[in-house]
């Protein structure tokens, strides 16, 4: 496993991570925004049902806040790549709204990985959490 992975800041100058997440036996490759302030991970709802996800089935719902605080969104678990790291579980509030990217928060990317912005290299680095 890798130590630390840097990756460019290349879309609307913005710490955008490309990933694939898969659900069951279906998977999507894009990128996802790391938002150091949003308190959980965000899926939208689209990509949800692309991946094969049943909105109904889902039966943990979530309150969001801020910007998001009148969508509804329920409690999913998907499985994560980013680049040669191992794959990790992450837990999503899939959002019943396509007007949202996927974002990247606190509950569990940052549980589960550090992350250093490099601002004026326009670049960040990723590495998993240290096992206590």
């Amino acid at each position: 496993m890798p130590e630390a992975q840097r990756f460019s800041f290349h879309q609307r100058e913005l710490p955008y991570l490309p990933l694939r997440l898969s659900y069951q036996k279906t998977s999507l490759d894009l990128e996802a925004l790391l938002d150091t302030g949003s308190t959980v991970n965000v899926l939208p709802y689209e990509l949800g049902l692309q991946l094969g996800a049943i909105w109904e089935q889902q039966t943990a719902v979530l309150q969001l806040a801020g910007n998001l605080s009148d969508v509804e969104a329920r409690g999913i678990l998907l499985t994560a790549i980013l680049g040669e790291f191992p794959p990790v579980r992450l837990a999503f509030a899939w959002a019943r709204s396509s007007n949202v990217p996927v974002i990247l928060g606190h509950v569990n990317f940052f549980l589960e990985f550090d992350v250093c912005f490099y601002r004026a290299e326009a670049c960040f680095e990723v590495r998993r959490r240290r096992e206590a």
